[in-house]
């Protein structure tokens, strides 16, 4: 920490005026952010566009809410101000939070700080980029079916989701999925972040060996970079004592009931359907045509499922579980698949069955396929979070992960 914490702030703001005309992480900056005294004095904070700062813009990534201007802030970044916190800005989504890339209508697209032009994925994708590049300690994003791991591992930083209702939450999810969540470039930062956001003490937690269970083959298969990933880090939890073995991974009927589950959380905005963009327009009209019934049996199919593939192995043969983030490396942005669509569940057949799991997770930086980052998904049982972390700092101190500096940002 710096003896001068603001000196960490105009550091900051001095290399979002570098970088972000190039990266478009931010899409509001406060050139007057203060840091205070406190335990993240000397910290600065991005904060995602779809969770309320206090003056700043809202827009949720949408036309809808351009001129939007909330007057507080959500729980967790009032926490963290308290805490001495700068809030430097909000950062990039897309429309509603609905896509795995992150691009809108009213805003550049944002790129992935490891290549121009290559997703930083999403929906947390500013805040992921915003770290990744050195603009930016921490932040703070959402993620509901998988965006704060998405854009980790795209980006190739820490992203945690908590447990739902760790840290409080004025949105509205009827499906109860979406959390508040810390991102950070390593598990170090994201413990602190956490600690405040959730107000828990960091609890210390001693050595010990644990059951790992090791995500296999798929049906819908992954790409040879995330498996190897996924292989290189069993074999470094197995090198430090813990007991690794093979699991089965089957996500598609999850994938099948959050499709219908999402299009109805979508359906509940408060706005007319035509004021959106297309795509997301159409997703809203499709949610609203749905039956109660439609989704709950939706709701209920896919939960079973979440709870064959991610529960029953943590209520039984294991203590954590280990997965590739993504099926997928980072994609050009325009080869991101649509939303809900059939090559978005090979994308997120890791990180999907967790939200509906409950449990907490980690995406850790595992290092890198053909220059673009790749990371592997530690998944912890409810309300473990301390746990998960002591875990995901040890494999993040291991040969071949945790965060590495994109090239040009210094």
């Amino acid at each position: 920490m710096s003896s001068d914490p603001q000196a960490v702030v105009r550091a900051h703001l001095e290399a979002i005026d570098r970088f972000d005309s190039d990266l478009h992480a931010f899409v509001y900056v406060d050139r007057d952010a203060r840091s205070s005294s406190g335990p993240l004095s000397g910290v600065t904070l991005a904060v995602k566009d779809n969770l309320p700062v206090k003056g700043m813009p809202w827009t949720d990534g949408s036309a809808v809410w351009r001129d939007r201007v909330p007057d507080h802030d959500t729980i967790a970044v009032a926490r963290a101000r308290t805490a001495g916190a700068a809030i430097l800005g909000k950062t990039n989504l897309p429309e509603l939070a609905a896509a795995v890339g992150c691009t809108n209508a009213i805003f550049p697209a944002t790129n992935n700080p490891w290549r121009s032009g290559i997703t930083p994925g999403g929906s947390s994708g500013g805040s992921a980029a915003a770290v990744a590049a050195g603009m930016a300690t921490v932040a703070i994003g959402t993620d509901m079916g998988g965006s704060i791991r998405i854009p980790a591992s795209c980006c190739g930083v820490v992203g945690l989701r908590p447990s739902p209702d760790r840290v409080p939450s004025e949105i509205v999810d009827p499906a109860g999925l979406s959390v508040v969540a810390p991102l950070g470039r390593t598990v170090r930062d994201v413990k602190r972040l956490y600690s405040v956001m959730s107000q828990t003490p960091e609890s210390t937690q001693a050595a010990r060996s644990f059951r790992v269970g090791m995500a296999g083959a798929t049906a819908l298969g992954m790409e040879d970079a995330c498996a190897r990933a996924c292989r290189r880090a069993g074999n470094a939890l197995q090198a430090a004592g813990h007991l690794v073995r093979t699991i089965p991974w089957e996500s598609e009927a999850v994938a099948t009931g959050y499709g219908v589950v999402r299009r109805a959380s979508m359906a509940s905005f408060p706005a007319d359907p035509q004021l959106f963009a297309p795509g997301i327009r159409k997703l809203v009209e499709q949610g609203r045509a749905l039956s109660a019934l439609d989704y709950f049996q939706a709701f209920e199919s896919a939960t079973a499922a979440a709870h064959a593939v991610v529960v029953k192995p943590l209520l039984g043969d294991f203590d954590f579980l280990l997965t590739p983030t993504l099926g997928l490396v980072p994609m050009a942005i325009a080869e991101v698949p649509p939303f809900l669509s059939e090559p978005y569940g090979r994308y997120i057949q890791f990180v999907l069955p967790v939200s509906f799991a409950h449990t907490p997770a980690i995406s850790i930086p595992a290092g890198l396929h053909d220059g673009l980052p790749v990371g592997v998904q530690l998944v912890g049982k409810p309300g473990q979070e301390w746990q998960l972390l002591a875990l995901a700092e040890q494999l993040e101190g291991m040969p071949g992960f945790g965060f590495e500096k994109p090239p040009s940002f210094d």
